[in-house]
């Protein structure tokens, strides 16, 4: 059985279309819907074409992808690329989560865009989640304590950039610096956001809205190692400090 058999089914299913009604958006016969879904023939490339236009999915999508895991299908504009982002579900019909590996998240600039690479992710079942497509990727570094180092942040999808919250923290991808984890902000130039480190040892930087190929909302964060007491403690006292500082600033500026 071919994909592109199953998917013309699937999609039409997905659309609660009849063969009829399908056949009729097209311009086709409904014997041609019948025999595409059936296998008995293969749609030719203007017939593909249509199909590519109508589910705004590439034609190689189409004839090599298996799409029957997804329960719906949506391209997001990256730029002048179409990104596929399918939200996976298991047997029981609940939702899947994609975790970017520690040691592959250096090549997600390259692969974030691939379905085949999206479709090699180890997947998990969070059952909290709320709607929309969401995915774990891995913090580096000390730069938004008290999340530490090898700790993973589930994040879900932002289509646009300019529905960001301001002050909430996101994953961002860009074309210059991969994929950070930072608190952004709206700033006067609507053009330009500010990524902000909770650890203010690190300086605050400037973005253009241009450079962000993906943005990713926090939700939760799943911590591979435990916190000791002394940390915690430390977290805490580093808080205090951070804030009198900002508030030492204010005075000197009275």
């Amino acid at each position: 059985m071919k994909p592109i058999q199953v998917n013309i089914k699937h999609l039409r299913s997905l659309k609660k279309l009849s063969q009829e009604r399908f056949a009729d958006n097209l311009g086709w016969t409904r014997s041609m819907v019948g025999s595409y879904e059936e296998g008995r023939s293969e749609p030719p490339i203007e017939r593909l074409i249509d199909l590519s236009n109508y589910f705004n999915i590439p034609i190689d999508i189409l004839v090599r992808k298996d799409l029957r895991k997804a329960k719906d299908t949506s391209f997001i504009e990256v730029g002048n690329k179409r990104v596929l982002f399918p939200v996976t579900v298991n047997e029981n019909n609940e939702d899947l989560i994609e975790i970017i590996p520690a040691k592959a998240s250096a090549g997600y600039l390259s692969g974030y865009d691939d379905p085949e690479y999206i479709e090699q992710l180890q997947k998990i079942k969070l059952p909290f989640l709320p709607t929309g497509t969401h995915r774990a990727f891995p913090i580096k570094g000390d730069s938004m304590l008290p999340v530490k180092d090898g700790a993973f942040v589930v994040a879900k999808y932002v289509e646009d950039v300019n529905d960001i919250k301001n002050g909430r923290t996101y994953i961002v991808l860009t074309k210059d610096d991969g994929l950070v984890y930072k608190r952004v902000y709206s700033t006067d130039d609507n053009n330009v956001l500010l990524l902000s480190s909770d650890n203010k040892s690190y300086e605050p930087y400037l973005i253009p809205k241009e450079t962000i190929l993906e943005l990713w909302e926090f939700t939760c964060c799943i911590n591979t190692q435990e916190y000791d007491e002394k940390e915690l403690k430390l977290s805490s006292i580093m808080t205090m400090f951070q804030e009198l500082k900002v508030e030492l600033e204010a005075v000197k500026q009275l």
